[in-house]
């Protein structure tokens, strides 16, 4: 008789041993409901052991044996008496469950180090690599099947991991791998809309044609709300840096709101200076995943998938793709059908769940303000000689009434050297503008009369007083009230030069004398 396929019987096969302990209690179940009289017992179970039952794997009709169904009886009885009727007529678990005979200790322990210094090789692979190993080093003893290996992998969470594309991984890589394998990975979703954005760079697999004829890959920026998956912005660059991270992030506030907190990988771009000053200054909390870790980002990466199966594969036939095609059809691409698709996991489309909330934004900034918040702030000291302070190599006049300042606190963005301010560092507002320098216009001779320093005004200071110094007097009399003598010998050498003096005058006039 075939087997029957109702209720899944032949598929799932994960609670086989539940489902063999309800058959058994279905056939004895009857005898305990209403126990036989005193020797009926015998006729009820040979009754029960003509009959036939389905099978609750595959669903075929089978019989068990008179001995069998009274087995399962005496055991029925022992687990009512313990409220488990169902529980004792599972099949016992084996004492060695969940061991591994076949593997000794130095054989797991050799697959453990294996499997850590090769997380990318496949589950046969290191199979083989066991095996040769215990070639070479008969203490490991016999080597079990691909099968075991494989199995007892899986069990201890031996998992294959991807390789990861760049040549040579860094030390931080490694240690933020392993922080992230010792702890359990769990799905999650900010509770608010504007609560949590995703940044991140993608490398397109096709490359676009630049107007010098060269071919490159252009870098997709990405960014994404955590709970509705709304794309708030997408746009393609020929360069992953800061500059084009804050300009596609300030179109997103723009369109969409200024949100809370962001998370983003460890790029260079995304741990510039610009950037991270940026968003303090917007009061945006900015977290970053574990290096080596594009786990802790994954809808994000989930969202790339999507753009290299939908959009990129639709593009695949148009030759010499341009980066303002491709940007043209991206926009159009994630406007109309990404952010109005039915989202399978949140079980509406982003658009909708983005208007829906609760979202905790604000309101976008104006694109000065934006571009004033994302630059960095640092410290230059003035050079007296001519007023200027140097920044990315570049000459900037001081104006005139910060000129009595040593270090100043500037603000720039390194791409960005026409909008360069001198900044209060206690409070952060933002004092004047400072412009470089132009030594062909400063070789007209025209200067400006230096006007008075902040609080201080030449015609109304005193006179000055001419004299000995007000310290030098309070020593000299602080000195004299002792009473002493200085302390030093006095040389009468004025006396001594006026003598000389004398006598040089009587020997230029020897006869005086003698005429008197």
């Amino acid at each position: 008789m075939p087997a029957r396929k109702d209720d899944g019987m032949t598929k799932n096969t994960d609670r086989r041993h539940e489902r063999w302990a309800n058959l058994r209690f279905a056939i004895v179940g009857a005898l305990l409901a209403a126990p036989p009289a005193q020797g009926e017992l015998r006729a009820a179970l040979e009754a029960l052991a003509a009959r036939t039952w389905q099978h609750p794997i595959t669903g075929a009709q089978v019989s068990f044996a008179f001995s069998t169904v009274e087995r399962w009886l005496h055991a029925a009885r022992r687990g009512s008496a313990r409220a488990d009727t169902v529980g004792a007529l599972r099949r016992r678990v084996r004492k060695d469950a969940g061991q591994r005979r076949a593997l000794s200790s130095v054989l797991i322990a050799a697959v453990i180090v294996q499997h850590r210094e090769h997380p990318s090789w496949s589950y046969q692979l290191h199979a083989d690599n066991l095996a040769a190993l215990a070639v070479l080093e008969p203490a490991l003893g016999r080597v079990p099947s691909y099968t075991t290996v494989r199995r007892f992998m899986k069990e201890r969470g031996l998992f294959r991991r991807k390789k990861r594309r760049r040549g040579h991984e860094r030390a931080s890589d490694a240690r933020g791998r392993a922080i992230f394998d010792s702890r359990e990975t769990r799905s999650y979703e900010s509770e608010y809309v504007h609560g949590l954005w995703h940044l991140d760079f993608h490398t397109a697999s096709r490359k676009i044609v630049l107007p010098s004829g060269e071919l490159v890959a252009p870098e997709l920026l990405g960014v994404l709300d955590d709970r509705s998956r709304l794309c708030c912005h997408l746009q393609w660059y020929l360069v992953e840096n800061a500059e084009n991270l804050i300009h596609g992030l300030s179109q997103a506030i723009q369109k969409r709101g200024l949100f809370r907190s962001l998370l983003s990988d460890n790029g260079g771009a995304m741990l510039a200076g610009e950037t991270r000053e940026g968003l303090a200054r917007l009061g945006v909390e900015h977290a970053t995943t574990l290096p080596a870790c594009p786990e802790q980002n994954g809808k994000q990466e989930s969202f790339w998938g999507q753009v290299e199966g939908r959009l990129l594969a639709m593009l695949e036939n148009v030759p010499d793709l341009t980066l303002e095609a491709l940007n043209h059809a991206t926009q159009a691409w994630v406007e109309m059908e990404y952010n109005r698709a039915l989202h399978s996991e949140i079980g509406e489309t982003p658009s909708e769940r983005f208007l829906r909330g609760p979202h905790v934004g604000r309101e976008s900034p104006s694109a000065d303000d934006l571009r004033h918040a994302f630059r960095v702030e640092e410290m230059r000291t003035q050079r007296r000689s001519d007023g200027t302070v140097s920044i990315e190599g570049v000459r900037f006049e001081v104006p005139g009434r910060y000129r009595h300042m040593e270090r100043l606190s500037v603000r720039y963005a390194s791409w960005d050297l026409g909008r360069v301010h001198i900044v209060d560092a206690r409070t952060g507002n933002l004092l004047a503008p400072m412009y470089p320098l132009d030594r062909a216009k400063n070789a007209d001779g025209l200067r400006r009369v230096i006007g008075p320093v902040a609080g201080s005004d030449p015609e109304a200071a005193a006179p000055t007083k001419t004299g000995m110094a007000p310290l030098l007097r309070q020593l000299i009399a602080a000195y004299d009230r002792n009473g002493l003598p200085p302390a030093y010998l006095p040389k009468d050498e004025l006396a001594r030069a006026n003598a000389s003096e004398s006598t040089d005058a009587t020997d230029d006039h020897p006869n005086t004398t003698e005429n008197s």
